[in-house]
């Protein structure tokens, strides 16, 4: 007798938006942050330089938008607190949450100068941008990573060592922050060197504008289907 094949649950669709920031001069997306919470705004106002200003507080009204359109709430309406990893409640560590929805949606957030990435699903998911780092940066953290990670990386010819640094990093940052542990869990715990993946979760690279990696990591074991919103491309942004 033939036994049917178990039967896989469709993958959580990821849903994710890509903002560039406005070049200096050109007007701001949001020169009105209206939805931001009074915590929002206190934040935005702490930041000693425009720019970084502005990343806030565009990459905080975006997520705004995100999860209102996900949610169908306002956004002004959402407010947002943080769970510990295996849901064990508040605190300063674990993912961002939206409180009065315990079922989710999921959401992570990332930035690095001019871009930003927004990333939300029905299971925990985490993103992460960066700008492709200095060689000296490179070689400075490398020591600090999986061995395997490490010695990988030491086979890339220095030329283009850097950019597969930033690939390897925005992985693990991704899954880092899925996890809810960010940093703190060790950047030597795992090693997400090409394929490899951790258990119960995929981890995928993002397309990204050169001089940038980014990469996606989502709680399910097997790829997860895309499912991109519009990029949004400030004036004065390629």
């Amino acid at each position: 007798m033939t036994t049917a094949p178990a039967r896989v649950s469709a993958p959580p669709r990821v849903r994710l938006r890509t903002l560039s920031l406005p070049a200096p001069g050109e007007p701001s997306p949001f020169p009105v942050p209206g939805c931001l919470d009074a915590g929002e705004l206190a934040r935005a106002a702490g930041f000693a330089g425009p720019r970084a200003r502005l990343r806030y507080v565009t990459a905080h009204v975006a997520l705004r938008e995100v999860l209102a359109e996900y949610t169908g709430t306002d956004a002004a309406r959402l407010r947002f607190g943080r769970d510990r990893p295996g849901g064990t409640g508040g605190g300063p560590g674990g993912r961002p949450v939206l409180l009065g929805f315990p079922d989710g949606p999921h959401f992570s957030l990332s930035h690095s100068h001019d871009l930003i990435m927004i990333a939300v699903a029905a299971v925990p998911v985490g993103v992460d941008v960066q700008r492709v780092p200095r060689t000296g940066t490179v070689e400075a953290l490398l020591p600090r990573l999986h061995p395997a990670e490490h010695a990988g990386l030491l086979r890339v010819p220095r030329a283009a060592r850097a950019a597969a640094f930033a690939r390897l990093w925005t992985r693990k940052e991704a899954y880092l922050k899925g996890l809810g542990t960010g940093l703190a869990r060790g950047l030597a715990a795992d090693c997400l060197l090409g394929g490899t993946q951790p258990a119960g979760w995929h981890v995928r690279d993002l397309a990204a504008p050169p001089g940038y990696a980014a990469a996606t990591a989502v709680a399910y074991p097997s790829a997860p289907e895309a499912g991109p919103l519009p990029a949004i491309h400030c004036p004065g942004t390629a």
